[in-house]
């Protein structure tokens, strides 16, 4: 049977389409775009009155733990966390154990995916050890998901968790990255300068513990800038935090560079003064006002092009104990898009066109994908969301297995109450009908 998602306000910011539309749907394809009307015949309707409908939203950077800390968040209950943050496609790190440096593990990863589309990103070197690197060939040519979106078998290579810290090794990754045409995503931190647990400033002196200088990620970001000019691969800089990263990005692009970069809702939300405990602890830490004021103003000029979660779940355990024993990491799949819509578009930082563009577009366009976009012939990934009613974030209501969120009992706007992969609803959330 045909489907309509019916008399939604639809922003599909790569074709420029804005407006209430009927979206109808056939064989997992968009097959009409109609001024709202009359309810047909013989079509299942989904109402989306006084909701946006936008391409599904696709993170480019999420942790689910599986294999190896399941405890923490598993395959199944990251995808079903993802589905109701109204993704529908989101790309997993390759820290688990054993790592995801190998075709068993990215056949294990494709095939536990349940209901969105996983794309696993393998590691840039075996082991994430430092010392050599993973066979490229093997892995792009696995037959998964990612390779009937991307042509490739995974997604991307990357370090996440850690940076390859030989440059040497690291400027070899990229070469073979561009001849494979993969993607780098650079995980940005001179491992020299690690070993606190919140940024270096006032905040570190207040609580007496030791902090991360800023310069700790913005070395990194420089020199992999410099190599992806020297290699010409397609460099994508993972949850930039820091004015000093900014301006460097900005410089590379102004350079014509193939550079990308993301960041994440709390780096433009919070700051180093609303660290209090464990569940504000995250890798890169919380910046000051000046750096959250660059990550918005890079997001809307577009130096920084996506915005993902970095959903990193932990067990109760590993986070409510003193700051300094705390795990670094916070969970984002299921609050996302509200806090940033709250606070860059109810804020007036971006449009939602804008917003959309950052959570579902370019994040398509980076990765190399058909998707984030609302189209005849298209693929029918799209996202229902209501933005009227306001409601505070509680972690006892998230259906992924860590409650460590930054922004518990905030007030927000952009609930999503319907997730479609593909034409098939994936999530429907209990209160929308």
């Amino acid at each position: 049977m045909k489907l309509c998602v019916r008399n939604g306000y639809v922003i599909s910011p790569e074709n420029k389409l804005e407006g209430i539309y009927d979206i109808y749907i056939e064989k997992g394809k968009i097959s009409e775009i109609r001024e709202a009307g009359e309810i047909l015949p013989d079509i299942e309707y989904i109402d989306a009155t006084d909701k946006l409908v936008v391409p599904g939203l696709i993170d480019l950077h999420v942790h689910f733990r599986d294999p190896g800390y399941t405890y923490k968040e598993d395959i199944i209950s990251g995808c079903q966390a993802a589905a109701r943050g109204g993704f529908t496609t989101v790309c997993c790190m390759p820290n688990t154990d054993p790592v995801t440096d190998n075709p068993k593990t990215v056949l294990y990863i494709d095939q536990k995916a349940y209901g969105i589309n996983l794309l696993p990103v393998a590691s840039i070197t075996k082991g994430q050890e430092g010392k050599e690197l993973v066979d490229i060939e093997e892995l792009i040519a696995l037959s998964t998901r990612s390779h009937q979106l991307a042509d490739r078998g995974i997604a991307a290579i990357s370090e996440d968790g850690k940076t390859v810290a030989d440059t040497r090794l690291m400027r070899m990754a990229m070469e073979r990255a561009k001849a494979f045409k993969l993607p780098v995503f650079s995980h940005c931190e001179d491992q020299n300068l690690t070993g606190g647990s919140i940024r270096l400033g006032e905040r570190s002196k207040e609580l007496g513990i030791e902090g991360i200088p800023k310069e700790t990620e913005a070395i990194v970001v420089a020199r992999d800038i410099l190599l992806a000019k020297q290699t010409g691969c397609k460099l994508h800089l993972c949850h930039i935090s820091t004015k000093e990263s900014v301006d460097l990005i900005r410089m590379a692009k102004d350079y014509g560079l193939d550079v990308t970069a993301e960041t994440a809702p709390h780096y433009f939300t919070l700051i180093d003064k609303d660290v209090e405990n464990g569940l504000r602890k995250m890798n890169p830490p919380l910046g000051d006002q000046e750096d959250l004021m660059a990550i918005r103003e890079a997001l809307k000029d577009g130096t920084i092009d996506a915005i993902a979660t970095d959903h990193a779940p932990h067990h109760e355990s590993e986070k409510m104990v003193d700051i300094e024993k705390a795990a670094f990491g916070v969970v984002g799949l299921e609050t996302s898009f509200a806090v940033s819509y709250t606070k860059l578009v109810k804020e007036g930082i971006l449009t939602p066109m804008e917003l959309i563009d950052r959570m579902s577009t370019r994040p398509a366009k980076i990765l190399g994908i058909d998707r984030g976009v609302i189209d005849v012939g298209k693929v029918a990934d799209l996202t229902v969301i209501d933005i009227k009613d306001e409601y505070r974030i509680d972690s006892n209501d998230f259906v992924s297995k860590g409650r460590n969120t930054p922004f518990e009992g905030m007030k927000v706007f952009g609930k999503v109450v319907c997730t479609l992969v593909e034409g098939k609803v994936i999530y429907h959330d209990r209160s929308f009908d």
